[in-house]
C-alpha cells in the first residue's frame, strides 16, 4: 500500500473517531499539505530511515523547529499504527532525530505597558475589552475566555469554572468560533474572582445580550481572531510594541510570582500538569523587577 492510501485511511478510521475535533483538523491539514505530496507515492514499506530523515531535513529548511516537530508527530503516529496494523513489519519513524529546538523566550508587559493598558480598558467603558482585564488579573488563555459562558461565573462566590475552550474554523469565507473541551484535565479549574475585577465582570452582565462573556455587537458571537486584532489595536493606539494575546497571560503570571504566590497555587490556577512547567517557563524576572530587588538589596550598605 502506498504511503498516501495509508494516511487517508488512517485519518477516516482512527483519528477523526477517536480524536478532538481541532486535533483532527491539524493532523489532517498536515497530511494532505505537507506529508502526502512529499511522500505520498512512496510504498509504506520503502519508508526507511534515510528517506524520513531526508523529508524531515528538506521540512527543517522550510519551517521553525516546532512546525517540523509537530509534522513528525503525524508521521510517526501514522507509521506506528500500520505496524500495529500489520501493513509493514518495522516502521523506521523511531529512528528520525528531531531539530534542535530554541525555547522562545517569554514575553510579557512591563508594569509601566500593563497600567498604560488596564487605563485605556477602563476608560473606555466596553465590557467587550474587560476581557483583557479579566486575562491580566487571572490568567485564562484566549480560548477559554472566548469559550466562558455566564453560568460558569458564579458572581456570589467570586469564582469562576474553566470548563471548556474553543478555537476557530475557516468556514465560508470567515472564522467561526468552535467550542471545545479543554486542553488537558488540569486545565479544567475553579479560579477564585480578585475583587478589583468582579466590579467589571458584574457590569459586562448587566450589559450583556449574550450567554457569552465576551459577545460582539448586539451579542453576536466573536472569534478568537477578531478579538485577538482588538487587542493589537489597542496596543497601537497606545503605541506598545506588538506583543501576542498570550502575553497577557504570561504577564499575570509573571506579576503572581513577583507579588510572592507560590508556584503550586499558580500552575494549579494557569491549569499546568504540574507545578514544574510552571517554574521552568515563569520563574524569571523583568529587568525592572531585578533593578528592585537589587536596589532593596544594596541598601544593606546605608
Amino acid at each position: 500500500m502506498k504511503y498516501g492510501q495509508w494516511l487517508e485511511e488512517w485519518l477516516s478510521t482512527t483519528v477523526k473517531p477517536l480524536k478532538k475535533l481541532r486535533t483532527y483538523q491539524k493532523y489532517n491539514y498536515i497530511a494532505t499539505r505537507l506529508l502526502m505530496p512529499e511522500l505520498g507515492e512512496y510504498e509504506i514499506k520503502s519508508l526507511t530511515s534515510s528517506v524520513l530523515q531526508n523529508f524531515v531535513g528538506k521540512l527543517s529548511q522550510k519551517y521553525a523547529a516546532n512546525t517540523v516537530n509537530g509534522i513528525i508527530t503525524v508521521l510517526k503516529s501514522s507509521l506506528q499504527r500500520a505496524e500495529i496494523m500489520g501493513l509493514v513489519q518495522r516502521q523506521y519513524s523511531d529512528s528520525v532525530q528531531y531539530p534542535k529546538h530554541e525555547e522562545k523566550p517569554i514575553e510579557c508587559f512591563t508594569l509601566t505597558e500593563q497600567r498604560q493598558i488596564e487605563q485605556y480598558v477602563i476608560e473606555s467603558q466596553k465590557p467587550k475589552l474587560y476581557g483583557i482585564l479579566i486575562c491580566l488579573y487571572m490568567g485564562l488563555r484566549v480560548g477559554e475566555l472566548i469559550a466562558l459562558e455566564w453560568g460558569d461565573i458564579d458572581i456570589r462566590k467570586s469564582l469562576m469554572t474553566i470548563s471548556k475552550t474553543c478555537h476557530d474554523s475557516w468556514e465560508e469565507g470567515k472564522y467561526k468560533k468552535i467550542v471545545d473541551a479543554p486542553k488537558t484535565r488540569t486545565s479544567r479549574r475553579v479560579i477564585p474572582i480578585p475583587k478589583t475585577v468582579l466590579p467589571y465582570i458584574k457590569e459586562m452582565k448587566s450589559q450583556s445580550k449574550s450567554t457569552y462573556v465576551i459577545s460582539g455587537k448586539d451579542g453576536k458571537d466573536i472569534s478568537i481572531r477578531s478579538y485577538q486584532r482588538t487587542f493589537e489595536l489597542v496596543l497601537r493606539r497606545l503605541e506598545i510594541p506588538h506583543k501576542g494575546f498570550h502575553s497577557l497571560r504570561h504577564t499575570f503570571a509573571t506579576r503572581a510570582i513577583e507579588c510572592g504566590m507560590d508556584v503550586k497555587t499558580l500552575s494549579e490556577i494557569l491549569g499546568h500538569n504540574n507545578p514544574t512547567i510552571t517554574l521552568k517557563r515563569y520563574v524569571h524576572s523583568l529587568m525592572e523587577h531585578k533593578c528592585a530587588m537589587m536596589n532593596k538589596l544594596g541598601k544593606n550598605l546605608q
